[in-house]
């Protein structure tokens, strides 16, 4: 699809004291912007979420979205996904309605959210950890996968790498499934970016669905931002065992990683990262020979 960027000129003001910057301290550019546009998810006849999204991958993030929300955890529970009919004002198709059909056997909620979702998970508290360990059909916990300090450190610039559409707008979040190998070393297995951070996991664990590599064993999930509680709970659901973040974690979602048996770390940096939850799956570095 050709909608994930959009071009706009814009006023550039440049107050870096040059001479070229007092003669012209104003310049009128273009830029190019990462699309934002609402996505209605429908269960059915049921309209059940609505989230803002960048477009491309949409199948996939209504696959992962399906899976973070507990209602599946498997591809042969998706029997279908479909772009709906939707115009623009000019009559243009607008693929901003996705309809999933699932499998006769599968619960589907008798209500949907009836909310947008945005970065914040909207539920917090004891409550809503306890809710995901039920829900959940697969244990991070009893993963045997074990990984050193040092390629955990070196995702994030092996994903920065990757991140085309960051590299032309600035403006967009990215996950990265990496597979750790029997050698130790990682290989990216999918990399998927959006506007929103829970956006760019729901692509990257829906392609893993309709894949068939549902439960996620034995991966890293690394994600550019912050790690707040809802993105560890879509890991969680997904199985995978290692969550790394660019950023910070929130304190709900170190609570929520302890309770489910997942290796939490954030601040993963080239050369340092902080690990809040699971440190027992992180191989430490030898410690270097003294001086003769």
């Amino acid at each position: 699809m050709g909608r994930v960027t959009q071009r706009r000129k814009v006023h550039k003001y440049v107050l870096d004291g040059s001479p070229n910057a007092l003669e012209f301290p104003v310049r009128y550019r273009e830029d190019v912007l990462a699309v934002e546009e609402p996505l209605e998810i429908r269960l059915g006849n049921l309209s059940y979420s609505v989230t803002m999204r960048t477009p491309g991958d949409d199948f996939d993030l209504v696959a992962g979205f399906l899976v973070g929300e507990g209602v599946i955890w498997n591809s042969e529970q998706l029997v279908s996904l479909r772009f709906c009919a939707g115009e623009d004002e000019n009559g243009v198709q607008t693929f901003n309605v996705v309809e999933a059909q699932l499998r006769p056997d599968v619960e589907i909620p008798s209500i949907g959210r009836n909310v947008y979702t945005s970065s914040s998970c909207g539920i917090c508290g004891t409550d809503s950890i306890e809710a995901v360990r039920k829900s959940s059909r697969y244990s991070p916990a009893a993963d045997p996968l074990t990984v050193s300090a040092e390629v955990l450190a070196s995702l994030p610039d092996i994903l920065r790498q990757s991140q085309r559409l960051f590299e032309d707008t600035g403006g967009v979040h990215a996950a990265g499934l990496f597979k750790v190998d029997d050698d130790g070393g990682a290989q990216l297995l999918c990399l998927r970016e959006d506007v929103g951070r829970h956006n760019a996991v729901d692509k990257v664990v829906g392609w893993a669905l309709r894949e068939g590599l549902l439960p996620l064993s034995g991966t890293v999930l690394q994600v550019s931002g912050r790690a707040s509680f809802e993105l560890v709970q879509k890991a969680a659901l997904a199985g995978v065992p290692v969550l790394a973040a660019v950023s910070a974690p929130s304190s709900l979602a170190v609570e929520l990683a302890e309770a489910s048996g997942l290796t939490l770390a954030g601040f993963s940096r080239r050369t340092s990262l902080n690990v809040y939850a699971g440190d027992a799956r992180i191989t430490r570095p030898e410690a270097a020979a003294p001086p003769s």
